[in-house]
């Protein structure tokens, strides 16, 4: 059984070959929770970049909860999914409330439990936050720990409880927090997607699944959808473009850029290409119709995504 699986094994060769990662300095549960949401949906090689930012410019939950959510998108820029930015600013908001008013009075809460009542905790983040920071005895799941377990025991498709069962089973009650580390950098790093190296797996003795890796587990089928947006560019006589403040809802929500919709009207304006861009399950194409204004915003004021950039970078092709 896969529950077997060597402990000793795995944390000595965590302890040997783990990434030098700068939230591994750390038992600041307010940095490693940033390092948390940041790593959702951001390499880490990139997102030691946006970490070391954001953590220098809000250093506690305060520092965050009394800066403007503007602030914190512009930090954000280019680190895409900017509801996560929005989230976290509300939740800096939420734990510097008084308790009596349902916060924390400026620290994050402790258990994994607590921390999964603030906006944007789901049960990873809570779990991982409580087990490395605090050492609570709590086990992760992530996609990393999925694929580990799923090869562990040869499961094609393994449901989330299946997955939180195993990782409950296999986990080491005495250092939760580099347990929990250990699991993930080894689906990271070793147990890999499609180049598995199973001959470096400190655990490759308990792995049923080691004979064909690639069939454990199947990779799950993601519906992408199209979106054809309209975006107008227009330019002042300085060279600077029209750019708006996007409402509280989409994908671009908070961020500043262009004037863009499905049914925008490009009355009297020149078509000078098309953008594509692609996220995690949508492909969005970009008609981009220019034209003049009489004001414009410098770019480098405000927040604005990596879509908007290519849109406003046409201009000098």
């Amino acid at each position: 059984m896969s529950e077997h699986l060597s402990q000793s094994n795995l944390l000595a060769w965590y302890a040997e070959s783990k990434r030098d990662l700068p939230w591994r300095h750390t038992n600041d549960s307010w940095k490693i929770l940033l390092s948390e949401i940041l790593l959702q949906q951001t390499q880490v090689s990139r997102g030691i970049h946006y970490w070391e930012k954001l953590v220098e410019r809000f250093p506690t939950p305060q520092s965050m909860a009394d800066a403007d959510v503007d602030e914190v998108l512009h930090l954000w820029q280019g680190a895409g999914y900017y509801s996560r930015a929005r989230r976290l600013h509300a939740l800096s908001m939420q734990v510097c409330l008084p308790m009596e008013d349902g916060g924390f009075g400026g620290s994050l809460p402790k258990t994994a439990a607590e921390l999964l009542t603030l906006p944007g905790v789901g049960p990873y983040t809570a779990a991982a936050v409580a087990s490395i920071a605090h050492g609570e005895s709590v086990a992760c799941v992530d996609g990393n720990i999925r694929r580990v377990m799923a090869r562990q025991s040869k499961r094609v498709e393994p449901t989330m409880k299946e997955v939180e069962v195993w990782a409950n089973a296999v986990l080491y009650k005495d250092d939760a927090g580099d347990w929990n580390q250990a699991l993930m950098e080894l689906g990271a790093t070793v147990c890999t997607p499609k180049r598995p190296l199973c001959e470096q797996c400190p655990v490759s003795s308990s792995c049923t699944g080691i004979g064909e890796p690639l069939l454990y587990p199947q990779p799950k089928k993601v519906k992408r959808k199209r979106l054809d947006l309209k975006c107008a560019l227009r330019f002042d006589a300085n060279g600077l473009p029209e750019l708006v403040q996007r409402g509280s809802d989409g994908i671009l929500a908070g961020m500043w850029g262009p004037p863009m919709d499905e049914n925008l009207d490009v009355t009297g304006l020149d078509l000078i290409g098309i953008v594509e861009h692609t996220l995690s399950h949508r492909d969005i194409f970009v008609e981009v119709w220019h034209g003049s204004c009489h004001r414009g915003t410098e770019p480098s004021d405000v927040a604005i995504s990596s879509l908007d950039r290519k849109i406003l970078a046409l201009r000098g092709n």
